[in-house]
């Protein structure tokens, strides 16, 4: 629903398959490397450690998909056979996304992003637009606390690092 409701505002609408299966890749694994993996975890199981965040923005024509977590190890990419029955999301991001890599922010832990080319630019919504709801399944809230802003920090530092990138003279 986050990113669909995100690209409806920005009038991308054509965008919200592939995005939406490049989230749930990077969602996938960030989740994997958290150690929870109850489809439906009590309140009581999740902790600090299990907070992923994820962000979508756009910048000179690309969507950028980027997730957090708190586990530095990147991602491997695996190579299965016919009969394997995971390991291709990684395959998936490559054939679907213009570049793909891991950030290490100051903060901790990793984000985890990748890049979509667009056709056309994002419009920002109109500033009368409603802000989006929350939308949290049942009782599965992640604690508050240290993890939580170390995830917004881990977020704003790749945003700005990758702004910074894009305002440095080319290299000679």
């Amino acid at each position: 629903m986050f990113v669909r409701d995100i690209l409806d505002r920005w009038k991308l609408g054509d965008y919200i398959e592939v995005a939406e299966l490049v989230v749930s890749e990077l969602v996938t694994n960030a989740v994997k490397m958290t150690g929870i993996t109850d489809p439906e975890p009590k309140t009581w199981d999740i902790r600090a450690e299990h907070v992923i965040g994820v962000q979508l923005r756009t910048t000179n024509g690309s969507l950028f998909v980027e997730v957090w977590d708190r586990i530095v190890d990147a991602p491997v990419a695996k190579n299965p056979d016919n009969n394997t029955e995971g390991g291709r999301g990684l395959m998936l991001i490559c054939a679907m996304a213009k570049q793909w890599d891991v950030y290490r922010p100051q903060s901790g832990g990793k984000v985890v992003w990748a890049e979509l080319e667009l056709g056309k630019p994002a419009e920002p919504p109109p500033l009368s637009s409603p802000p989006l709801t929350v939308h949290v399944p049942g009782m599965t809230t992640a604690p508050r606390g240290a993890t939580e802003k170390t995830a917004h920090l881990g977020l704003i530092e790749r945003m700005l690092d990758d702004s910074r990138s894009e305002d440095a003279p080319p290299e000679a």
